[in-house]
Formats: structure tokens, C-alpha cells, sequence
């Protein structure tokens, strides 16, 4: 496998690369030996080829075009979706919606009318889609999907957690539902990547931690899902390579933790003892400050990569204590 990957140069299209995880995918590819284009919104300097599009239609197939892109393309990868981290009011809720499947289902009309589709189609989904689990590891072929236990527990969950589910299951049904026989498709059912990148989700709990603010989030009993940066990027190209894999595939660490672990561990890796608890009414607080809301942390995602690990992948940082050390270690050289 590793062979075929070194003596094989794809192309490679990715609509909504320009976010933190799509230039550090864009970046691996692209060192990996790959002609990658990112299509986005605002095209920007990189080392690799940027084009507009709009996510919204696809325009005239002419020179130029961000079709034409596609038309030829070995693999698409469509990581476009508005950032969940706000406030859950209407307006945002349109716009997450609309940015994952109205984007979805584009791809899919394009995709479906070229003369040489690409051969594989990985879509961002989210293991969000799993339900709110404490008890039971959530993989491909046995986890539960969430909604209905949710409205049965109010008190324990936000009713706002209803409609990230109802995004995510909406946003698979689009991908899977494009007419596109000659194109592998692959719902990547993300946990949370974490890169030592500024401005992301890493970012976030490491300014909590250095501000002694880092300890246990509400009971600390919730499940966190999580992936390294680089486990992301080399599991992306591991599924690129692999023809017999398709349909949903978790791309987490195989060792979630609860939070209180997890905040232990990072407090540890950056050589913070301490950090002063945030129960529920302070973390709604916050989040309300903050303009975000407490789903993103009370959520208990207790996901494994089943399918990656019987498929013969294997992670270079299956647990986090080890992944916290060398992010922050990545995040103290590069900001020396």
C-alpha cells in the first residue's frame, strides 16, 4: 500500500479546503506528491492551486470553471460546512444547514453529469451523529444514531442537540442519496481534530488550561472523541487508496476519554496542576459570553474507528496523553 501511494500522483479537488483542517490536509497531500486545488469562497496564496466557487451553482462549464476541475479529477473531498462554533439562533441554523447539504447535494449533480467523474468521493459528516453515549462505544456497524433518546431527556440534554443530529443525518442522506455509480463515495464521521494550529479547537482548551481555567467540564462524565492532526490527514489518504472501503467510516481515535480525563492529560502536557472546574450554569454562562453553545463540550461522543482498525490502519497517536504531549510540543516550537 505504502508503494502505490509513493509511485502515485492523484488529482485532487477539495471544495471548503481553506478552513484549518482543509490546509493541513491540502499541505499533506501536497507534500505527499499530489496535485491538490482547494476551492473556496476567498482564494488565498498557498502551495498549492486555488480556485472561487460559491458552493451554490455550478456556473458554466468552461475553461476556468471550478467544474471543470472535477471533470478528470481522481478524488473529491468535500469538507464545506459553516463553523458550529455560535450561538444556534435561526439564522445560523439555516446556514449550517444550507452550507452542508445544499453543497452536498451540488457536488452530487455535478459529479453525476461528467464525462470522467472522479473515482472516489470522501464527504465530511460528523460524529455528532452518533447519540449522547455513556455506556456503549459507538462504531460503524453497531452505533446508535441520535434524535429520539433526546427527546425523552431534556434535562439532560439541550433540545439544540436535536438539530446537529438532524444536520448530520440529513447531510449523509444528501451524499448517499447523488446518483454517481462510477464514484466510491465515503462519509467521513469526524470527531474533533486537533491541530497545534492557532484559532482552533486545540487552541481553545489549551488558552483554558494556561489559564488555570482548565478543569473538569460540567461532570466531567462525557465522552470525548478526538483525532491528532496527522491520524486525520494519513486516514484521509488511507481511504483514498483503499477501493473496498465505502459508505461511513469514523475517523477518531480508537481511545475516547471522559472530559475529566481528557482536561487531566492536557493540564499535564502543559504543566498546569490545577484548573478550576466549569459546572453546567458556569459553562452555560460562558457559552452564552462566548457567542457558542455548551453542546460542543457536554455532548458525550464515545466514537471508535472500527472500520480503519480491521481495515489494517493504524494510528500514530491512539491515546490521548501521548497526542497532548506533542501537540503542545509542535505549539511551543512554533511559537518560540
Amino acid at each position: 500500500m505504502d508503494e502505490q501511494r509513493a509511485a502515485t500522483r492523484l488529482r485532487i479537488v477539495i471544495p471548503g479546503g481553506s478552513g484549518q483542517v482543509g490546509r493541513m490536509l491540502a499541505r499533506h497531500l501536497q507534500q505527499r506528491g499530489h496535485f491538490v486545488t482547494v476551492l473556496t469562497r476567498g482564494p488565498y496564496t498557498a502551495p498549492w492551486r486555488t480556485m472561487h466557487w460559491d458552493g451554490l451553482s455550478p456556473g458554466p462549464l468552461s475553461p476556468g470553471s471550478w467544474v471543470e476541475e472535477l471533470e478528470g479529477a481522481d478524488v473529491c473531498i468535500n469538507l464545506t460546512g459553516r463553523s458550529v462554533n455560535c450561538r444556534y439562533t435561526a439564522a445560523h441554523r439555516q446556514e449550517i444547514y444550507d452550507s452542508r447539504i445544499g453543497t452536498t447535494r451540488l457536488l452530487g449533480e455535478v459529479i453525476a453529469g461528467l464525462a470522467a467523474p472522479p473515482r472516489v468521493w470522501l464527504n465530511a459528516s460528523t460524529a455528532t451523529i452518533y447519540r449522547h453515549a455513556l455506556d456503549l462505544p459507538m462504531d460503524e456497524a453497531n452505533g446508535e444514531l441520535g434524535g429520539n433518546e433526546l427527546i425523552s431527556e431534556r434535562r439532560r440534554a439541550p433540545e439544540t442537540w436535536n438539530f446537529s443530529i438532524r444536520v448530520a443525518k440529513d447531510w449523509e442522506a444528501a451524499f448517499f442519496a447523488a446518483p454517481t455509480p462510477r464514484t466510491r463515495k465515503v462519509a467521513l464521521r469526524s470527531a474533533i481534530t486537533f491541530s497545534p494550529e492557532p484559532g482552533g479547537a486545540f487552541a481553545v482548551y489549551s488558552n483554558l488550561v494556561r489559564l488555570s481555567l482548565g478543569g473538569t467540564q460540567g461532570n466531567g462524565r462525557q465522552y470525548v472523541s478526538w483525532i491528532h492532526e496527522a491520524d486525520f490527514a494519513r486516514a484521509v489518504e488511507f481511504l483514498i487508496f483503499r477501493e473496498d472501503i465505502d459508505g461511513p467510516v469514523n475517523l477518531a481515535a480508537p481511545n475516547p476519554l471522559p472530559n475529566r480525563a481528557f482536561m487531566a492529560a492536557l493540564r499535564e502536557a502543559w504543566g498546569m496542576p490545577n484548573g478550576i472546574p466549569a459546572p453546567r450554569p458556569l459553562l452555560a454562562l460562558g457559552a452564552w459570553l462566548l457567542r457558542t453553545e455548551t453542546e460542543l463540550v457536554l455532548k458525550s461522543r464515545r466514537v471508535v474507528p472500527s472500520r480503519l482498525l480491521k481495515s489494517g490502519f493504524r494510528f500514530e497517536f491512539p491515546d490521548w496523553p501521548e497526542a497532548a504531549e506533542d501537540l503542545v510540543l509542535q505549539w511551543l516550537t512554533r511559537n518560540r
